[in-house]
């Protein structure tokens, strides 16, 4: 594929799968505004970015997540309270998702050469990875901004962990099933996409 090309496609799957991203965190924060009233919801929204940073490496996942992040600052779907807040959980959490991408050429190594079980690992690494990293964003910025809200007695770092945690753990599980269950039904050269 010549690189003209090869960057109009770069650009038109990031646009893509960022809009498919936002929708699902769209739906998701909908449906979950009374469980966690401080922000957070159980969303397959990561599944887009992972996918773009398994298949275009971190440039990928970085880009999608960053615009995800931008969209929800953009169009009001954030729950911004401040602007440094609004940054670390929103651009910075979701930008870091796309880290997950290095694990990109393990899994097109391991897909080309027929190794399941070592790209399912490498999958749910980066999958782990990218999750982990939004997840201790969110809760540097709820120990710093949402520390009020902690029961009292509770010490805000630990009210912090556990109420991201609550949400954050479950995508991880979700994200991380249906990226297998995705990479497994596609057929490999839609993941092989030479960079």
């Amino acid at each position: 594929m010549n690189k003209k090309r090869s960057n109009t496609l770069f650009i038109t799957e990031v646009a893509v799968f960022t809009a498919l991203a936002y929708l699902l965190d769209f739906v998701a924060g909908v449906l979950s505004l009374r469980i966690w009233p401080q922000g957070g919801s159980i969303s397959i929204a990561m599944v887009p970015i992972f996918l773009m940073a398994y298949r275009w490496g971190v440039k990928g996942g970085l880009l999608t997540g960053f615009l995800l992040g931008l969209l929800q600052f953009i169009l009001g779907f954030a729950q911004i309270y401040t602007i440094i807040q609004g940054i670390i959980d929103y651009f910075i959490a979701f930008t870091v998702v796309g880290l997950a991408g290095v694990f990109a050429g393990k899994i097109k190594n391991s897909l080309e050469e027929g190794q399941k079980g070592k790209w399912i690992t490498y999958a749910v690494l980066g999958t782990f990875l990218g999750s982990l990293l939004r997840y201790f964003c969110h809760v540097i910025a709820g120990a710093v901004f949402f520390g009020e809200y902690a029961p009292k007695g509770q010490p805000v770092a630990i009210y912090s962990l556990l109420y991201n945690g609550t949400y954050m753990l479950p995508s991880f599980i979700i994200s991380a099933i249906i990226i297998i269950l995705v990479i497994s039904a596609v057929p490999k050269r839609m993941i092989l996409q030479k960079n």
